[in-house]
């Protein structure tokens, strides 16, 4: 967890973001300690999605900032403390999967990482289309595939951005294994959802209706659905 000489994993201060007159998330402001797991909820265009690409560094604020472990987001030491998983995956048309996972591994220096790209790719079930184009995938091999590349880098911060989305049973209970285990490894996850099987296992619930911060407190108070509905 943080302490008065460490930063907080996630801080906004009066984080905005506005199209014109439409305004896609009021101010918002949400310190998350680290080692915290915290779950953002709301239905689509709550705001979830725009919170998260702000603070990956993707999406410019109107107002506002955003601060990784006291970094200010998109900086480079901001990206290298987190790693996102999108609700879209994005990938390389003509890299194969160990390939997306070695370019990956490069690019953010990490170690070691073979005996951990078997484990991940046995978990996921993808070992036998480790040397496929995920180009041929379709959208639960893609995910599968995103999944394994937001967990092999190092990383202190987890944002995860509608997970479960086309994802089998078996490949959505070893998902939430693998965050579990980046959570007791010391991780701050983040996730987004407007599914609510995974409330239940975290610290912390945000909840978003139209853009505002409608609730923030333990995920078993109140009735999370009423909320945001």
């Amino acid at each position: 967890m943080a302490t008065p000489n460490q930063p907080h994993a996630l801080a906004t201060s009066g984080l905005t973001k506005a199209y014109g007159d439409l305004v896609a998330l009021e101010p918002v402001d949400l310190v998350v300690p680290d080692g915290q797991r915290l779950v953002l909820v709301g239905h689509n265009g709550s705001g979830k999605t725009t919170l998260l690409r702000m603070a990956a560094g993707l999406l410019e604020p109107s107002d506002g900032s955003v601060e990784i472990f006291g970094a200010p987001a998109g900086s480079d030491d901001a990206r290298a403390a987190l790693s996102y998983l999108p609700d879209s995956p994005v990938l390389y048309d003509d890299l194969s999967v160990l390939e997306h996972i070695e370019y990956t591994c490069r690019l953010h220096d990490a170690e070691d990482w073979e005996d951990r790209a078997v484990g991940l790719l046995t978990d996921l079930g993808l070992t036998e289309r480790a040397d496929d184009l995920p180009s041929r995938f379709s959208r639960g091999l893609r995910q599968k595939t995103a999944i394994v590349l937001a967990l092999i880098r190092p990383f202190g911060l987890l944002l995860v951005d509608e997970p479960f989305v086309g994802l089998d049973p078996p490949g959505r209970d070893a998902f939430i294994e693998l965050m579990d285990d980046a959570a007791a490894a010391g991780a701050t996850v983040v996730v987004a959802t407007h599914q609510m099987e995974y409330v239940a296992k975290v610290d912390r619930c945000v909840a978003l209706r139209d853009g505002a911060v409608v609730y923030d407190g333990p995920p078993g108070d109140v009735d999370v659905l009423t909320l945001v509905g």
